[in-house]
């Protein structure tokens, strides 16, 4: 898979290098990556460490750039090469990209922000395996409590852990009461609002349990979740380090390894709750569909 993203990569780069800048087609992108664009959304976030749109506009605004401290066109036929109406919106995102605006950066000859030209390769790093299993789960119902919370890529998050600590024991006994299906037990559900995997960015994350789609509750949330295909990853490590490194590997290593892709819907996690630290026994859930062969070549 990493050759198709790598192809779709390149269409980027021509779309961008277009004359009247040329709109990157995220559907076409995706097609070309032999995925679907859910999928290659949130692959692309997880391994470029940016949504896609963050990476298009930098690489749009380096290349412009360029041609704003070399002066052989003016800044309107600039903005207009790469897409922009009009002077003032160019001027808007030239901005939000190198903190200065076009006229003053040809002006001074400021230094500017590059954004360099991606490419995904395979590197291996130690001798690390991931167990898994591919289940296929009837349509079930999450029922618990949710907040929004920002994303943590290391260490506690602590919007979470206050979540988990304002959950009063009337609320857990009845969870648990509910209870039915895999997986088993309290569990978190974190439903992703963007694309975006970045830190910071916002998600709902549930505290709750799964229950059969009819199960009817007052005092909880609930959120309904349809059929379909889950990869299920099991865990042992130092919690929350281990499960974080876990969610990391499963979209840096083990979809662009494997004939699946990610699809809508909340992501599982079943573990014991332990001290900062400790050893721990969990269970990740990823929504997934199957791919054709084809996508799936390394």
């Amino acid at each position: 898979m990493l050759e198709q993203l790598n192809q779709a990569l390149d269409h980027i780069e021509r779309c961008l290098a277009a004359e009247a800048g040329r709109e990157v087609d995220v559907a076409e992108v995706a097609r070309i990556a032999m995925t679907s664009e859910y999928h290659f959304r949130r692959l692309f976030s997880a391994l470029a460490g940016m949504p896609l749109s963050v990476y298009v506009r930098r690489r749009r605004m380096t290349l412009a750039g360029a041609e704003v401290l070399g002066g052989e066109r003016t800044l309107l036929d600039v903005a207009v090469r790469y897409g922009y109406g009009s002077g003032e919106a160019f001027a808007r995102a030239f901005r939000s990209v190198h903190g200065i605006g076009p006229g003053e950066a040809r002006r001074t000859g400021a230094a500017l922000t590059a954004q360099p030209r991606m490419s995904f390769r395979v590197v291996v790093e130690g001798s690390t395996t991931m167990r898994y299993r591919i289940v296929e789960k009837e349509a079930f119902r999450v029922v618990g409590r949710k907040a929004r919370v920002p994303l943590v890529h290391e260490g506690v998050n602590a919007a979470a852990a206050a979540h988990v600590e304002s959950l009063d024991e009337q609320a857990i006994v009845r969870m648990k009461e509910l209870a039915e299906g895999e997986p088993e037990g309290v569990l978190s559900a974190v439903m992703h609002l963007t694309d975006s995997r970045e830190e910071g960015a916002e998600v709902d994350y549930w505290i709750g349990v799964t229950t059969g789609p009819e199960t009817a509750t007052e005092e909880l949330d609930t959120l309904d979740v349809p059929a379909g295909t889950w990869a299920v990853f099991d865990n042992h490590g130092p919690y929350p380090s281990a499960l974080q490194y876990l969610w990391r590997d499963v979209f840096t290593q083990w979809f662009p390894s494997n004939p699946y892709a990610s699809r809508p819907g909340p992501e599982l996690l079943r573990t014991q709750p332990v001290e900062i630290g400790a050893e721990t026994d969990s269970q990740l859930w990823i929504p997934v569909e199957r791919v054709s062969g084809s996508a799936a070549g390394a």
